[in-house]
């Protein structure tokens, strides 16, 4: 067995042709009773779904403590994927599946937030009003036209976009990023909207690496 591909909502790929290889099928945003049950048994873990999709599985690896001990593939199923184009990963799901099932695991990031999610792209806020830091540097402090989070090779990046006729972006890294603000609904996540104002929020690096199988 080379794996197993965890397909997720309407996942549009046929994957005809992996005899050696199961496919699970999965609605969309996966939990505990669709994922727990598939861990311990595979040591290669094949993620065919969006953004979302990836880091809700990633979340019960974190909270089943299995983070460091399985390798995660990932087979983008949207083209503007910010999973692939942060770590390098095609959007061709033939070639996609390939890296997946045959590539080889290498430690990168990841990136957690404190009410118990995993940030598996991109993080963006708009018109904030607040203020931010990152690890003890101060990020900003008023108003922010756009802030960005994602990892990176090194950890957690935060991009911080001020000014409204002349903007200007200021990149923070750092193991982890704060911010407090006035309400606003305009956190989204790996594409997807939250769906209740925000007043606060911090993601940080995780103690342990994520196994990304990669090119």
């Amino acid at each position: 067995m080379r794996g197993i591909v965890v397909a997720c909502g309407e996942d549009p790929h046929s994957f005809a042709g992996l005899s050696d290889v199961s496919i699970v099928r999965v609605p969309a945003l996966p939990g505990k009773a669709e994922i727990d049950p598939l861990l311990g048994k595979h040591s290669r873990l094949i993620v065919s779904g969006t953004d979302a999709d990836l880091a809700a599985v990633l979340v019960r690896l974190l909270r089943t403590d299995r983070v460091s001990g399985v390798s995660v593939g990932f087979v983008p199923t949207e083209s503007d994927s910010a999973v692939a184009a942060l770590w390098g990963l095609p959007t061709d799901p033939v070639k996609g599946l390939e890296i997946a099932l045959d590539g080889t695991a290498a430690e990168v990031p990841l990136v957690r937030d404190d009410t118990g999610g995993v940030l598996a792209g991109r993080a963006t806020l708009r018109n904030l009003q607040g203020q931010a830091y990152a690890d003890e540097h101060l990020a900003f402090d008023g108003a922010a036209a756009a802030l960005e989070v994602s990892s990176d090779a090194d950890g957690l990046v935060a991009r911080v976009t001020r000014g409204k006729l002349v903007k200007r972006t200021t990149v923070f890294h750092g193991r982890a990023f704060q911010l407090g603000c006035l309400p606003t609904t305009t956190l989204v996540s790996d594409g997807v909207a939250h769906p209740r104002e925000v007043t606060k929020r911090t993601w940080y690096r995780h103690t342990e690496n994520l196994r990304l199988i990669r090119p």
